[in-house]
């Protein structure tokens, strides 16, 4: 079986490094070349830690980037220690003085291992803040700071001591490492899937360290160490581990399979881990207390000692109170914003519930009309039949025959307004073709004047006489314009009347229509297209029409925007695409046409028997424009 680049770079960093390490120990007497060998290699083995550490970092998770560059970040802090360590040995060709002033890197380096199990990175938990996590490392690292402070400085610089200094260290290190270990194990066990066998590798890495941290600083304190000894093998493995274990979890994360959905088990016990950090703070602040009323009580410390541990704790319980204040405070704002969200998501729902139950019994007023529309339809071919008789008789006398004429005419205008319900209460498919945006104008408009002859409202359209042909859906077109009128009309009707001039123009390669009121306005103008806003009477509207339209809009390629006009009034402009090969001349003599309707439609010209057919034929094409009637109403202004 062929092996991967990345296995064979892990073969030979095994082998080079640990194997090569530990060959040079056993080969090499004790001098200063061993010491150079060993300083130099202790000072490369954090990089090449680092390199399988930070491939993992470059993901879209930002826990994830950050659990890795935590881990890399400990690394390197422990490579800064021994470039300080080899600086004496190396350079100044001197042993490391005992106590050294290195070893707080040396223990501070953990702690950003440590913070990383904090952000639980196989965990998709992306309600928290990335702040938080700050905040949690933050409070960890000055909890471990005051630790060191506490219980290694008094003996290193307050009362050197170095048999005190060397034990404090070397146990307050160990439970150090204990509890870094510990949280990787406890991860191992409670995750499932690739992370897993991730957490498994950082285990045994860290169990690797600590075992070697331990023997070193045991060494040290006795006398038995020196720079290149077999001491180093364990150090040394658990750089090269750590590396490793970067280099397999890129290799599984490969294709985000890491970033898969947790199993139910892991799921469960999401709650339970992510709360072990505001745990942590607790403790770490009731901690403080203790550790003081231990030195006053119980230590048999000098009191120099004593104090300098007291003068600690305060500054430390300053220090920490704040942070967990602060945290607390992030973590309030953060539950009310959650509170916000959850009661805007049941209003919105409250809405579609509503807007849902208004739309079926549309529907069903839509099925209810298209019925009654078939029915008007039959004596309504009838009556244009027989006045079409009547008024080709030419045995009736002239009075009669134009009486007939204008029955004709009447009865066809009703045609049309019952082919138009019929076209109303149809729920077609979206289908594009080629139209005249003026037919899908006109049909809007008529469609909304059947309700205006009590009110003083007039609707006028202004339209070119030519026209770029479109390529859209008229069912959808005409659902837009429709609650374009309709929203300008409710509009008005709170000023008791006024004009909406609807106009259509050509502008470049696109046509555009205008529909402007004499109303109030509108408050926000920029907010009038989102979903579920609407400044219409509970109950009237329900936020849902003019974010249905600018959606059809956008889906046609074109643009709707709303403005408020200085002299009063809104405007909504719609742009749509023209099809650019069938753009025609512009008319030099074509000039806008009114439509005036306080009441009525201006009737069509009489026509005679013979195209009478015709003339049905091209109203019914001009003004018959199908659309949902379940989407009609949803209105708002």
């Amino acid at each position: 079986m062929r092996l991967k680049p990345s296995t064979w770079l892990m073969i030979a960093a095994w082998t080079l490094l640990v194997g090569g390490y530990a060959a040079v120990a056993l080969l090499v007497k004790p001098g200063p070349n061993l010491t150079a060998f060993g300083d130099v290699m202790q000072c490369l083995v954090p990089l090449f830690a680092n390199a399988g550490l930070l491939m993992n970092a470059g993901s879209t998770h930002w826990r994830r980037n950050a659990f890795w560059m935590l881990l890399a970040l400990g690394c390197s802090m422990w490579m800064a220690g021994q470039l300080l360590w080899t600086y004496y040995e190396v350079v100044l060709k001197q042993p490391t003085p005992n106590p050294f002033v290195g070893d707080v890197i040396f223990f501070l380096h953990t702690v950003p291992m440590i913070g990383a199990l904090a952000l639980l990175p196989h965990a998709r938990m992306t309600d928290r803040a990335i702040r938080h996590g700050y905040l949690d490392f933050l409070l960890l690292l000055s909890w471990w700071v005051y630790l060191y402070a506490f219980i290694v400085l008094p003996w290193q610089y307050i009362q050197p001591v170095t048999a005190f200094y060397g034990d404090s260290y070397n146990h307050l290190s160990l439970v150090e490492n204990i509890v870094f270990v510990i949280g990787l194990g406890v991860l191992w066990l409670r995750t499932a899937g690739p992370w897993r066998w991730v957490y498994a590798n950082l285990f045994a890495a860290a169990f690797c360290y600590s075992f070697g941290s331990l023997t070193i600083n045991v060494a040290i304190d006795i006398g038995k160490y020196h720079t290149g000894s077999l001491y180093d093998i364990p150090l040394i493995a658990s750089f090269v581990w750590f590396g490793s274990a970067g280099f397999l979890a890129f290799r599984t994360t490969k294709g985000s399979e890491l970033a898969r959905a947790e199993a139910p088990k892991a799921r469960a016990q999401r709650t339970g881990e992510s709360s072990w950090t505001s745990r942590m703070a607790m403790a770490a602040v009731l901690s403080l207390p203790v550790m003081a009323t231990w030195d006053l009580a119980i230590s048999t410390a000098p009191w120099v000692v004593q104090e300098f541990r007291i003068i600690v704790t305060l500054v430390a319980l300053v220090v920490l109170t704040a942070l967990v204040f602060l945290r607390q405070h992030l973590v309030d704002q953060e539950r009310q914003r959650l509170l916000a969200a959850s009661q805007e998501s049941l209003e919105n729902l409250r809405r579609l519930q509503n807007s849902y139950a208004q739309s079926e019994k549309m529907a069903a007023l839509g099925q209810l009309a298209a019925g009654a529309a078939r029915e008007i339809n039959n004596p309504l071919t009838a009556i244009l039949g027989y006045s079409d008789l009547l008024k080709d008789d030419e045995e009736m006398p002239p009075r009669l025959r134009l009486l007939a004429g204008k029955i004709q005419e009447q009865a066809r205008r009703t045609k049309m307004l019952v082919n138009n319900l019929l076209s109303f209460a149809r729920q077609l498919p979206v289908e594009k073709t080629f139209l005249d945006i003026n037919s899908v104008l006109r049909g809007a408009v008529q469609l909304r004047t059947l309700d205006l002859r009590e009110q003083n409202i007039r609707i006028e359209l202004q339209s070119e006489s030519v026209l770029p042909v479109l390529r859209g859906d008229p069912n959808q077109l005409l659902q837009v314009f429709y609650n374009l009128i309709s929203n300008a009309v409710d509009a008005m009707e709170e000023t008791r009347g006024g004009t909406l001039t609807v106009r259509a123009l050509r502008e470049k390669k696109n046509v555009v229509l205008e529909f402007s009121d004499t109303g109030p306005g509108i408050k926000d103008p920029s907010l009038v297209f989102d979903p579920f806003y609407s400044t219409k009477p509970e109950g009237k509207g329900n936020g849902l029409g003019l974010s249905i339209c600018y959606g059809i809009i956008q889906e046609h390629g074109g643009h709707i925007s709303c403005y408020n006009r200085p002299e009063g009034g809104a405007t909504f402009r719609v742009e749509l695409p023209a099809v650019a090969p069938m753009l025609p001349k512009l008319s030099t003599t074509a000039s806008p046409q009114a439509l005036s309707t306080p009441a009525t439609s201006p009737a069509p010209a009489p026509a005679s028997a013979a195209t009478t057919a015709e003339q049905e034929k091209a109203a019914k094409s001009e003004a018959t424009v199908p659309v949902p009637a379940t989407l009609a109403t949803n209105k708002q202004h």
